[in-house]
């Protein structure tokens, strides 16, 4: 079986240590080292696998996939960049794996669990329609959300598309008629857009706040604070890809 081998600058430069000719540079002037020893020759061949690689004084190790969850605030956009607002992936210690991504997308008023990875065909799987992949949101609606929404949410809404959503699992949790509040929750398989507020409107009633707790079987860490992240445990990894795999 051949020995996997990789060019150090490129691995480097995966690990998100900087551009390639910035990476280069940083070989150059002897500030990476191969198992103990100083390399000057960027495009010198090391097993990304069992060699042990420091940068600038730090240990890197190649990950060629990475997933993160992350407790998605308020005001932040799902994007991996944006000029005027702050993105999801400024939330990630630096440095950050090249080609990290969000996984579909969370509205900027919109919180909750996000997850991010540079898998692209797991991601696609992850959101692909046909899976019917489970996404669970938590919501305050104003208006008083009753039976008659449960029943039509779950035949599907006409939200002004070509099609009706698909049917959506809606539970009242709390009803507050003084204030003509409503405390909900909603299981849906699609992600068109502002597809929850959209399915509220269609029924006179507004989305006031959003926040997702689940995706298929990854469910939001309840030690994650707003703005925090974390590495999804193997465990949670598994699980996810089983998820995405059912409809095949």
């Amino acid at each position: 079986m051949a020995v996997s081998m990789m060019r150090l600058d490129k691995l480097l430069t995966e690990m998100g240590e900087g551009t390639r000719q910035e990476v280069k540079k940083l070989i150059r002037k002897g500030q990476v080292s191969v198992n103990g020893t100083i390399v000057k020759i960027p495009d010198q061949k090391v097993n990304e696998q069992t060699a042990t690689i420091r940068c600038q004084g730090r240990n890197v190790c190649y990950e060629p996939v990475v997933y993160y969850m992350m407790h998605k605030p308020a005001g932040v956009v799902s994007a991996t960049e944006d000029k005027k607002e702050k993105t999801v992936l400024d939330l990630l210690e630096r440095p950050v794996r090249t080609g990290v991504f969000p996984v579909g997308r969370l509205d900027k008023d919109t919180e909750g669990l996000l997850l991010l990875t540079n898998d692209g065909e797991f991601s696609h799987r992850l959101l692909s329609p046909k899976k019917h992949v489970d996404k669970t949101y938590e919501a305050v609606i104003d208006g008083i959300v009753g039976d008659e929404d449960v029943i039509l949410f779950s035949r599907g809404v006409d939200i002004g598309d070509d099609t009706l959503t698909l049917p959506a699992v809606l539970k009242i949790l709390e009803v507050d008629r003084e204030k003509l509040r409503s405390e909900i929750a909603i299981t849906i398989q699609e992600g068109r857009y502002h597809q929850i507020k959209r399915m509220f409107q269609a029924v006179g009633k507004e989305v006031r706040y959003l926040k997702r707790i689940r995706m298929g079987s990854l469910i939001l860490d309840p030690q994650l604070k707003k703005g925090e992240v974390r590495r999804l445990t193997e465990e949670e990894i598994a699980r996810l890809k089983g998820s995405s795999d059912k409809g095949d």
